[in-house]
């Protein structure tokens, strides 16, 4: 009975000496810094009159920042692009995002 509390012990040594790394990859230092990054550039979209009101999705994924959903035209694309490209903490910006025409033309 000692000997398996002793085993156990030793297991949980270990496991609290590694990094701590998540499910996807990241260490808990990265994830933070993703959320961060995420939190930045979606103020960054929300405050700007361009495209404030657009549902543009933002995933970080090691300081790769991927934008989806659907804007209006190819000049709210490039709007949202550069205010991604110009916030702290992003490294790459991908392209996910379609542009669907108002029909209120």
């Amino acid at each position: 009975m000692k000997k398996m509390s002793s085993r156990r012990s030793l297991v949980l040594a270990l496991a609290l000496a590694t990094p701590l790394t998540m499910a996807c990859g990241k260490t808990a230092g990265e994830t933070i810094d993703d959320t961060t990054t995420t939190t930045r550039v979606k103020t960054s979209l929300l405050n700007d009159q361009q495209v404030g009101g657009l549902r543009i999705d933002v995933d970080t994924f090691k300081g790769v920042v991927t934008l989806s959903g659907r804007v209006k035209s190819q000049a709210e694309k490039d709007r949202a692009m550069m205010l991604a490209r110009q916030t702290e903490g992003v490294t790459e910006v991908k392209d996910a995002l379609q542009i669907i025409p108002s029909n209120n033309q």
